[in-house]
């Protein structure tokens, strides 16, 4: 039996050639990766783990960041308390992304193929809700990218979306090396942008010093902004190990997660302060008011551009990932064409989402694309520390690892439950729990989402073990 059974159900003999193909060899090798979802053998890896800085930070400064920064004002927190809540939630969210993403360098393979190794054959499922939130990314930044876009060239709104979306389609199909390339160098160009705006803001734009809600109120708000930000960061938990997989065995682990940890914690509390501070002209359409904070011109243009190219940055790694997702599932696809097809699904959503509410669709589609993600994370974490302690020390050896599957059931009985005892949790406009509504809006949803999937899974898996 072999890795590609685990994840397609085919024999090593019957494997499908759309899951192998031609890697990148080396730092700033561009060709197309046909590379789909097969572990990368050692003799292919390179690169250090500093470029995991950039990959984790350039795509993250974007104003779909900064529109979700305004969320706290909006709920009547003052500036200080809502950044307290961006800080706490980033940081929860952001360390099971950086610990999942040091498995790349140690097994050379993705995180939803990797995700078999717990789910098994079941695997689907995860594979398919991360296939349908990376094309919802795709909308949630092209929505602020295309807008910007249109502004930028005289276009009509749906003619800027479009193009968005297929440079971020060409740019997956690129693959892993291209998109490493790219960050680095937004790295500095959207840092440099950033920083104009942050500046822009400082200079007669003042953050809210009072809120508006009290008491209990003000504890639902700040839990709610908390869970928000939490979104955000946990919500790159199902892509971390794509990024990290051509690094060499020997990488440190430790520089891994810090270098992820600090690329999104920085980035991320960097752009939404920015919203906080600026929730008072920052509006659901945020380009325009970029564009209007900066004075218009040449200033405002150069805004426009950077808002542009940091949808472009973050979707193009939604598109990537979401094909290594497809394939996972077990579609055959070649991994280019699957990254092609996640950017032009992602059209109509942005087209849906601006067509009414913006600020409403936009908050939903947020919470509702990531209230998988923490029963995923505690099913997968609790897998992978039961082998490494069934190894007794031995070395890692994911082809190995494969043959040990385990049976769908505990999985898709801990992933059903953590959603179920999620519900009277959840807050968004189209549905407030009943436990939310009695906490006064505070959305835990997900912290209970992982913790019932700690509970319901880790004595199935030791039973599964035994």
């Amino acid at each position: 039996m072999s890795w590609t059974h685990v994840s397609s159900g085919l024999t090593a003999d019957g494997r499908p050639a759309a899951f192998d193909g031609r890697m990148p060899a080396a730092p700033g090798d561009l060709t197309v990766e046909a590379h789909g979802i097969e572990p990368i053998p050692e003799s292919n890896r390179y690169g250090t783990a500093g470029r995991l800085f950039t990959v984790w930070f350039a795509p993250n400064l974007t104003m779909t960041g900064v529109f979700t920064g305004t969320v706290g004002v909006a709920l009547g927190l003052d500036f200080a308390t809502a950044l307290a809540a961006v800080v706490l939630g980033t940081v929860l969210g952001a360390v099971p992304t950086a610990y999942l993403g040091t498995w790349g360098s140690r097994t050379g393979a993705g995180q939803l193929p990797l995700a078999g190794l717990a789910f098994g054959r079941a695997v689907a499922l995860p594979g398919v809700l991360q296939w349908l939130s990376s094309i919802a990314w795709d909308a949630l930044i092209g929505l602020f990218g295309g807008d910007a876009l249109a502004r930028l060239c005289g276009w009509p709104f749906w003619l800027g979306v479009l193009v968005m979306l297929v440079a971020q389609g060409v740019l997956g199909v690129f693959g892993y090396e291209a998109i490493h390339r790219l960050q680095i160098v937004m790295t500095f160009v959207l840092g440099a942008a950033f920083a104009l705006i942050a500046w822009r803001l400082l200079d007669g734009v003042h953050p809210a010093a009072h809120g508006s809600v009290h008491g209990a109120d003000r504890v639902g708000a700040f839990a709610l902004t908390s869970t928000i930000a939490l979104s955000l960061a946990l919500s790159w938990a199902p892509y971390a190990s794509d990024f990290s997989r051509y690094l060499p065995a020997s990488t440190s682990r430790t520089r891994m997660f810090w270098y992820t940890l600090l690329g999104l914690v920085v980035s991320f509390v960097a752009v939404q302060t920015l919203g906080l501070w600026g929730a008072s002209v920052l509006t659901d359409q945020t380009a325009g008011g970029v564009s209007e904070l900066l004075g218009g011109g040449a200033l405002g243009g150069f805004g426009l551009l950077a808002v542009a190219l940091a949808a472009l940055c973050s979707n193009a790694m939604n598109d990537y990932s979401g094909s290594l997702a497809l394939q996972t599932v077990g579609v055959r696809i070649p991994r280019p064409a699957a990254a092609a097809l996640a950017a032009a699904l992602g059209f109509p959503l942005v087209l849906w989402m601006h067509a009414a509410d913006t600020t409403a669709r936009f908050q939903n589609v947020l919470l509702f694309v990531g209230y998988w993600i923490p029963g995923f994370v505690a099913i997968v974490i609790v897998d992978w520390r039961a082998r490494a302690r069934a190894r007794g020390g031995a070395a890692l050896d994911i082809a190995a690892e494969s043959e040990r599957r385990q049976p769908a059931y505990p999985a898709l009985l801990a992933f059903a439950a953590a959603f179920a005892a999620a519900i009277p949790f959840m807050n968004t406009s189209l549905y407030v729990g009943p436990i939310a509504d009695a906490l006064h809006g505070a959305d835990l949803s997900y912290y209970v989402a992982f913790l019932v999937a700690l509970i319901v899974y880790a004595p199935l898996r030791l039973r599964s073990r035994r």
